[in-house]
């Protein structure tokens, strides 16, 4: 599948720049292939850099109020400086690395409810930056991500939303500004004693940090307090773990604890 975004940069005569990704899916720590297209204008054209980035939408709490914003958390300089004659086309092939920390977009060819995804192109000439559009990319998850996810479905708990949320989880290795949350209504068995489970995965190319947290009431994640579940799993014995059945104790462990029974 090829996805193209064509952008006109600098007005009418400027240079212009066709984006094309051989395969617009990926896994973290995996990477993105295609190529850019930069074609000169009526004039020719003294272009300083092609970069790609990869961004997405971040909440960010601000005292009492919660906004969003555009982030972008991941640049992969194509070019250095190179003089763009006129009506000349300037091919740049790319493997652009995703880092192993990107939130997961897409499970099962879905895209999760409240995540956005892209890879943009910025064409520089003389200190401006053209920006354009993003080009719309999947993330999906690693196969140990994928195992704990069906477990959690296994054990009857149903999706609600995802997002990404500004901050740093405490206790874990985390190199990114912000980390995702993947949110899931109980399972019968299980309401009576809380009304919600997060996940939030945290790879490494190495292990899978797995956060679990019920019954989110603010602070869980600062210094000083436990979220009520953070552990690694080994990519290689990820294929022979029962996550349902390890879920399901860490869950009734944590509401015991927190004086729940069911």
């Amino acid at each position: 599948m090829v996805f193209k975004r064509m952008m006109q940069a600098f007005g009418v005569g400027g240079p212009s720049v066709e984006t094309v990704l051989s395969n617009p899916n990926a896994r973290p720590g995996g990477y993105l292939e295609g190529q850019v297209h930069v074609v000169g204008g009526d004039h020719a054209t003294d272009i300083e850099a092609v970069t790609l980035a990869l961004s997405t939408r971040v909440e960010v709490e601000s005292g009492d109020s919660e906004y969003e914003t555009t982030k972008e958390f991941h640049r992969q300089r194509l070019t250095g400086p190179f003089r763009l004659e006129s009506g000349q086309r300037f091919d740049i092939p790319f493997r652009f690395d995703v880092p192993f920390e990107t939130p997961i977009t897409d499970i099962y060819g879905q895209r999760l409810h409240g995540m956005t995804m892209g890879l943009r192109t910025e064409l520089e000439v003389a200190r401006a930056v053209d920006k354009g559009d993003l080009d719309p990319v999947a993330i999906h998850p690693l196969p140990a991500q994928e195992r704990i996810l069906e477990a959690i479905a296994r054990l009857g708990f149903r999706f609600s939303r995802a997002d990404v949320e500004s901050g740093r989880i405490y206790g874990v290795e985390q190199t990114l500004p912000f980390y995702q949350e993947i949110e899931f209504y109980p399972a019968p068995q299980y309401a009576s004693a809380f009304n919600q489970l997060e996940v939030t995965f945290l790879a490494t190319p190495h292990v899978l940090q797995v956060v679990l947290e019920i019954d989110k009431r603010g602070g869980l994640f600062t210094e000083g307090q436990d979220a009520f579940g953070r552990f690694t799993v080994d990519y290689a014995q990820a294929e022979h773990t029962d996550w349902a059945a390890q879920l399901d104790a860490w869950l009734r462990q944590s509401a015991q604890k927190r004086g729940l029974f069911f």
